[in-house]
């Protein structure tokens, strides 16, 4: 019975721990990984046709992972991802990259610390994204995203220029997501576990977004309650763990994505 005298801090410290001893989590490889994202996002309804990019870094100096231009989320896997460089020369794998990947390189670029980016323009945040709103955060659910979701309100055409690159990368800032006008989303990680997670809140929190603003006004929450939240959720083991049960959930329909 001594954790009901123990203080939030100390029962949050102890659930970390326990999280760290007892979730279990498979030993993808990258291609690995960054496959399963595909599928996962395809089942959530990121795929826009031939729209979106996600890209992780590899082991070799200012080069990442990508899709062939002409293959739809749901039928990328390990084995047809390309490696390019940051001139998106394909060094490895057949066919060609996206042009937009362009302002991959930049983000990549700027932002040593980022070692995976997922664009994708999912219906709910392409719509906020018609309206020239941020996104606001008004749940426990999607507090990960909480001061931490930039917004860039001009749109500068089609993707393929180093215009976009640069605007994207200095609109990210300090932030792990960005809202694109006109456009879509753009998610950051260290790990693509955590880019993924934050590709699936965001496309949430835009639905819950639209919903709530067409039954009422939305009322903010404490900005130190969102902060605990953030930091409580925003943690790798976390990641981790959210990325193996959606993972699990991709296989049974996507056996053959780790191919």
């Amino acid at each position: 019975m001594t954790s009901l005298i123990k203080s939030k801090n100390d029962l949050i410290i102890d659930s970390h721990n326990k999280m760290n001893e007892f979730l279990s989590i498979p030993d993808w490889n990258t291609t690995e990984k960054l496959a399963l994202t595909c599928r996962i996002l395809f089942d959530a309804g990121h795929d826009s046709g031939l729209a979106g990019q996600i890209t992780a870094r590899a082991s070799e100096p200012n080069c990442y992972y990508t899709q062939q231009l002409g293959l739809g989320f749901d039928e990328i896997s390990a084995s047809n991802l390309l490696l390019v460089d940051q001139d998106l020369a394909r060094l490895s794998g057949q066919g060609m990259p996206n042009p937009a990947n362009r302002f991959h390189t930049w983000v990549y670029k700027e932002h040593p610390e980022i070692n995976c980016i997922i664009h994708t323009h999912p219906f709910h945040v392409a719509t906020l994204s018609m309206l020239e709103q941020p996104l606001v955060i008004s749940h426990m659910d999607t507090c990960p995203l909480f001061d931490d979701c930039a917004f860039l309100a001009d749109w500068p055409g089609i993707p393929v220029g180093n215009e976009e690159g640069v605007m994207i990368s200095s609109a990210l800032g300090d932030k792990r997501a960005l809202l694109l006008a006109h456009h879509g989303l753009l998610v950051t990680g260290r790990t693509v576990e955590e880019a993924l997670m934050l590709a699936h809140l965001i496309e949430r929190a835009a639905k819950m977004q639209l919903a709530a603003m067409s039954a009422g006004s939305i009322q903010p929450i404490k900005p130190e309650l969102a902060k605990e939240a953030h930091d409580w959720i925003s943690t790798s083991k976390r990641y981790q763990a959210f990325f193996a049960y959606y993972a699990r959930r991709a296989l049974r329909t996507h056996e053959d994505c780790l191919k």
